[in-house]
């Protein structure tokens, strides 16, 4: 196989669903399954067995106020037991909610902030070997705040949450020199300081379609071939 062009500007990952001959739960969670999957890269290959994290997806946030400063949180994550600057995220759980409208509410849940402009600053797969996750980062401005009595109450690790707001290329030097990991965060304030060298204004609008998301996808039916 040779090598794409390095002047090629349409390249882009693409579906690309293979023969599936079986799945199975191994385990529900709460929140996600594992499951395993056994699938053939070819019609005639050999199977191949899987393991991987079966996710609903999930929405953030990055804010931008008009002093060019970006909204951080703090927040405990137990899995690596560590206190991590992140932006506002949420998971996908609610059935039939626009993607948009998620990253809203989890504006107002976790920063008690409202945002009259947002535009999708980027999309991800967070963990493609491991697990289905799909990520989407929206850019929101135009801040206000949410009236006290709607604010949402934090619970757990979230009545924890500390918020500080920083110039956004300090939060770039803070993401080069190793001091934010949250995965959100350090894509969402890249593509920001990138996105700003235009003014935002290459940016895709709030509803562009994210075909990506599993529940966008076809089902795969057992023992089928589907083509691109």
């Amino acid at each position: 196989m040779q090598p794409a062009g390095s002047d090629d500007a349409t390249f882009s990952d693409e579906q690309s669903p293979r023969r599936l001959l079986g799945t199975s739960t191994v385990y529900e969670g709460r929140v996600w399954d594992v499951v395993s999957e056994e699938f053939t890269l070819t019609g005639d290959g050999e199977a191949i067995t899987r393991d991987f994290i079966r996710h609903p997806g999930a929405v953030a946030v990055l804010v931008l106020n008009d002093e060019g400063q970006v909204l951080i949180l703090r927040q405990y994550r137990h899995p690596v037991r560590m206190a991590l600057w992140e932006i506002p995220a949420g998971l996908l759980d609610e059935e039939g909610e626009d993607f948009v409208d998620a990253a809203a509410r989890e504006l107002a849940e976790e920063a008690d902030l409202t945002a009259r402009q947002w535009d999708v600053l980027v999309d991800m797969f967070l963990s493609p070997g491991s697990s289905s996750e799909a990520l989407r980062v929206y850019l929101a401005r135009g801040i206000g705040d949410v009236p006290e009595v709607e604010r949402h109450t934090r619970t757990h690790e979230e009545a924890e949450i500390e918020l500080m707001w920083v110039d956004l290329d300090a939060a770039v030097v803070a993401v080069l020199e190793g001091r934010i990991h949250s995965p959100s965060a350090v894509a969402a304030i890249l593509a920001a300081r990138v996105a700003r060298e235009t003014g935002f204004a290459e940016l895709r609008p709030a509803t562009t379609p994210w075909p990506e998301h599993p529940s966008q996808h076809s089902t795969w039916p057992r023992g089928a071939v589907l083509e691109n």
